[in-house]
């Protein structure tokens, strides 16, 4: 379908604009704060590459970055709340019962010690160990476009076991007092994102992550919500089949390594940037299991539990999948679902490209979670702008502004 017109779409985004406005307008108790916000989030849709305080300031015209970083600082409102209501705002364009919800980390690169979570640490982002806080995020995948609806800041060992450190980056008492001292793993992170979407009865048919995100409590907490996955899994990890015609025994890479040539099959795993993304799979079923024996609703319900294995064409990289589905899901359903991850990795790009995800200057607990919240609310309303205006791929700050200097611009005079 064609994309809409340059009007239309300078349309949908005003008065996209002014909806979010509209809705997160609550969460402040008094207006200037409110109005301080909105402009906050007119700074990141802004055409300054960097979203410091000093720039949204200037393009706000603020004399200075302090009401700026009120927002992110001294202002009392909930960013959780704002989690909310961009996962309730994103649901009203996305929501799809195939929805599929998939997590992942990204990096926020930062120089110094005082930045909440911040340490020395591995993030993909750089490709190596640096200096750096790691963020866990959720994202809704579904035919109709993508979207961020939560988020978590990952705390080190290095931080949770300095209350004094905690205090000062005014991480909330009751969790610094908490039995395991504030510290979470990423499984825990993300198993608590998936609840949260479960109790607000988020719709969706499957989860799929990369290999820190394959373990257990994951995996019979969505066999017992009636949710299916494709988690990764380490090449180490040992898998064996039963019930089945073919035996299946070894770790992942063992049973990669004895698949006769006929067994792999080229498949598309979705659409990319540059066409689509094409892999060599393999999917083994490894058991038949009754849904009853995870939760009474699902008793008339059977479920395979499987191995998926994807290999790149280039270099015959393989990796590997845990998946739990219904019975009789095709091979190409599942390389279909782990493709959605890609959806993630793409809006980690434009996030930090464009929406200044990674331009957060605060050091605090709530800076972060304020910062990164306003950030998933302005890359909603893109998500949303797209859907409705029929195009080819979310539209960003960048070509809106484009259509608009467009639109505007006058032809020069021919005259002498």
């Amino acid at each position: 379908m064609a994309g809409a017109s340059i009007e239309t779409t300078l349309e949908l985004w005003a008065s996209s604009l002014r909806d979010v406005k509209r809705r997160m307008h609550p969460l402040f108790t008094q207006d200037r704060v409110a109005r301080s916000a909105e402009a906050f989030l007119d700074g990141l849709l802004g055409e300054e590459r960097r979203k410091t305080g000093w720039m949204r300031a200037e393009a706000a015209g603020d004399p200075g970055p302090w009401r700026q970083q009120a927002v992110l600082g001294r202002g009392r409102w909930d960013a959780d709340a704002l989690r909310d209501i961009v996962r309730d705002y994103a649901l009203e364009t996305l929501a799809d019962d195939d929805a599929v919800f998939v997590v992942d980390e990204t990096g926020f690169l930062k120089q110094g010690k005082a930045s909440c979570g911040v340490a020395r640490q591995y993030t993909g982002s750089a490709g190596k160990i640096t200096n750096c806080q790691i963020g866990v995020f959720a994202c809704y995948v579904s035919h109709r476009g993508h979207a961020f609806i939560d988020r978590e800041l990952y705390l080190p060992k290095s931080w949770t076991g300095d209350k004094e450190r905690m205090t000062k980056a005014h991480v909330p008492q009751e969790l610094i007092d908490s039995a395991n001292g504030g510290f979470a793993t990423k499984p825990a992170l993300a198993l608590a994102m998936i609840e949260r979407a479960i109790a607000a009865n988020v719709p969706f048919s499957f989860v799929a992550a990369d290999t820190v995100y394959g373990v257990g409590d994951i995996e019979m907490a969505l066999r017992r919500a009636g949710k299916g996955y494709v988690l990764g899994v380490k090449s180490n990890d040992t898998f064996y089949s039963w019930g089945k015609p073919s035996a299946v025994a070894g770790t992942a890479k063992e049973i990669a390594d004895r698949l006769p040539l006929s067994a792999w099959k080229r498949l598309s795993a979705g659409s990319g940037t540059k066409g689509e993304r094409l892999h060599d799979w393999v999917y083994l079923e490894l058991a038949d299991l009754s849904g009853g024996d995870y939760n009474e609703a699902q008793g008339g319900q059977v479920w395979t539990r499987g191995l998926l294995i994807r290999r790149k064409i280039a270099d015959g990289d393989l990796a590997f999948f845990t998946t739990w589905a219904p019975s009789g899901t095709t091979i190409e359903a599942l390389a279909k679902i782990e493709g959605h991850r890609w959806a993630i990795e793409d809006s980690f790009e434009t996030a930090k490209n464009e929406l200044g995800l990674d331009h957060n200057e605060t050091r605090s607990w709530h800076g972060w979670r304020r910062h990164v919240s306003l950030v998933m609310l302005a890359f909603a309303m893109m998500a949303t702008i797209r859907v409705h205006a029929n195009g080819p791929a979310t539209p960003s700050p960048k070509k809106i502004r484009r259509a608009m200097t467009t639109k505007t611009a006058r032809p020069r005079s021919t005259a002498n």
